[in-house]
């Protein structure tokens, strides 16, 4: 009796009960071994494999790519019975074809490659005999001319004329005396007025020329194709417009900006880079910084780390700040768990572990759940100045940018500096103009003097 093992949907997170059937890695007919994965769904956050419950057979697929499906729905069947004989087989197969296809294979370099002239070599060679072999006279040009060269007959076509004729003494003098002699070139000439063509009237070429006919535009329009490719939008970019569209339309959105001298920082990661590195096996970058630094402002300014809940603002005491990072398959947000709590290189680990794994869609739901705060560093495609939109239920967002060095004044003096411009977006409902402005001037202090980070000050 065959026993047939149902593969479910996963609970992927506290918050969804439908998913995306994204991409089938095993098909009907395919042996899968337990713990294998056999489907990729996606999420509204991120993609996910799912394993074999048991190994087997796929016997049945419910649900086809682009379907959506329910937590616990059935998608597919695996035969747990069915034994794994397409290895062997493949191993036969392979190895009766490798006995055809092999053949003696020649070495690199042997002599009949070093040989064989290449192109280029043949073409050298040619110009070089050529040149070589042009007999000149007391330091005349003897070089045939090329209406002069056509007129004379090849050595060939001299023969064959003979022996259709019989003998040589049939043919007149002058070619007989080919076969005896070589061929002499002629003397050079120079070019006689009447050997010019004549010149062509103005008004004449420009009716010459006028009377050419030319290619319609509308043929020339139609030889050049314009074609379109429709893509049908995968369910994490279809729940990332959901929920960009969402914000926009439901929170009073504005942003304020500041203006960042990066030059302490700068000096400091220059002056640590290598003890940093060989302690936590990891760069230090700039997002550590720019961490610590949120989690100190959302600590003095609590209404940007709240919620609104109904007709309630619910502030955290906890700081998980998201990481907005671009992934393989669209914008992601891991979360950064109780940031506060995490030294510089514990947090550089985690965001290049993130970066890492969202290239290559491996994070996992609860890594993309919750947070309290996001930051979104678009300096890392060289964005100059922008506006990030929330990601809700959070209440705000910090947008970082290019660093430039720029012209500012210092002590009365015009200096050029490492500068770069930050963003603070916020759900104005609960967050006023001056509760934006402290925030971001807190972020600037910290980051121009990023020992004030180390005391606490």
């Amino acid at each position: 009796m065959t026993l047939s093992v149902p593969v479910k949907i996963p609970e992927v997170g506290e918050s969804i009960s439908e998913v995306a059937i994204g991409e089938w890695l095993k098909h009907e007919g395919d042996f899968v071994e337990r713990d294998e994965d056999v489907v990729v769904i996606e999420t509204d956050k991120a993609t996910v494999e799912i394993p074999a419950p048991e190994s087997g057979r796929v016997t049945k697929i419910l649900k086809q790519e682009g379907d959506s499906a329910s937590v616990n729905e059935v998608i597919a069947y695996i035969d747990s019975d069915a034994v794994n004989d397409v290895p062997k087989k493949n191993a036969k197969s392979n190895n009766r074809a490798g006995q055809r296809d092999e053949a003696p294979k020649k070495p690199v370099g042997a002599p009949d490659d070093l040989e064989k002239p290449t192109t280029d070599q043949r073409h050298t060679d040619e110009m070089t005999d050529s040149t070589a072999s042009s007999p000149k006279t007391n330091g005349e040009d003897t070089s045939v001319q090329p209406a002069a060269a056509a007129n004379l007959e090849p050595e060939s076509d001299l023969r064959e004329k003979t022996e259709e004729a019989g003998t040589l003494d049939s043919l007149p003098a002058q070619n007989r005396q080919a076969f005896d002699e070589p061929a002499q070139t002629l003397p050079h000439r120079p070019m006689e007025e009447h050997d010019r063509e004549p010149a062509i009237a103005p008004e004449k070429k420009d009716r010459m020329q006028s009377a050419r006919p030319t290619k319609p535009v509308q043929d020339r329009q139609q030889t050049t194709e314009r074609q379109d490719k429709t893509v049908p939008m995968s369910q994490l970019r279809r729940k990332i417009a959901e929920r960009l569209v969402h914000a926009q339309q439901n929170a009073a959105l504005l942003t304020t900006f500041n203006e960042i001298d990066i030059s302490a920082v700068i000096d400091l990661r220059n002056k640590h880079r290598d003890a940093f590195a060989q302690k936590y096996d990891t760069k230090l970058g700039f997002m550590s910084f720019f961490v610590r630094a949120a989690v100190e402002a959302l600590r003095l300014v609590p209404e940007v780390n709240a919620e609104i809940h109904g007709e309630n603002i619910v502030y955290h005491k906890f700081f998980d700040i998201g990481i907005a990072v671009g992934g393989g398959k669209g914008l992601v947000v891991p979360v950064l768990r109780q940031a506060e709590r995490l030294s510089f290189g514990e947090i550089e680990n985690a965001i290049a572990d993130f970066a890492r794994r969202a290239e290559q869609d491996k994070l996992t739901p609860g890594e993309l759940h919750g947070g309290t705060f996001t930051i979104s560093n678009g300096g890392i495609y060289g964005s100059l100045l922008s506006t990030p939109i929330v990601n809700p239920p959070q209440r705000a967002i910090l947008g970082l940018h290019a660093i430039q060095d720029r012209p500012v004044a210092r002590q009365g003096a015009v200096v050029v500096r490492p500068m770069m411009y930050v963003a603070l977006t916020y759900d104005h409902r609960i967050i006023d103009g001056r509760e934006a402005v402290k925030f971001l001037k807190h972020i600037k202090n910290l980051i121009e003097e990023p020992v004030r980070m180390l005391l606490g000050i």
